[in-house]
C-alpha cells in the first residue's frame, strides 16, 4: 500500500444495535469503534470493493465474544473489527 497518497474515507453508520449494554456506555463504545476503524483503515487500507461512493444497506458481521470483565473500549474495538471484516466480504 502506498502511504504517500491521501484518501478521505467517510463512513456513516445509520444504526448499530448492541443488546445488553448500559445506555451510559454508548458514547465510550462509539468512540472506541471510531478509533479502531480509523486504525484499521490506516493499517489495512480501504477494501478494494470501494472505488467511490458506496452504500451497504445492511452489514452482517461475524459474532464476537464479550466477557463480563471486559472494558467497553475493548468491546468497541471488537465491534469495529467485525464491521471492517464485513466490509471486506
Amino acid at each position: 500500500m502506498n502511504h504517500d497518497l491521501e484518501m478521505k474515507v467517510e463512513l456513516h453508520i445509520k444504526e448499530l444495535v448492541l443488546h445488553g449494554f448500559a445506555q451510559r456506555d454508548g458514547a465510550r463504545i462509539q468512540k472506541a469503534i471510531e478509533q479502531e476503524l480509523t486504525r484499521l483503515f490506516i493499517k489495512h487500507g480501504v477494501p478494494t470493493a470501494f472505488s467511490g461512493s458506496y452504500e451497504i444497506p445492511e452489514l452482517k458481521g461475524d459474532s464476537l465474544t464479550v466477557r463480563a470483565e471486559m472494558e467497553v473500549e475493548a468491546i468497541g474495538a471488537q465491534v469495529a473489527q467485525v464491521i471492517y471484516g464485513g466490509l471486506e466480504k
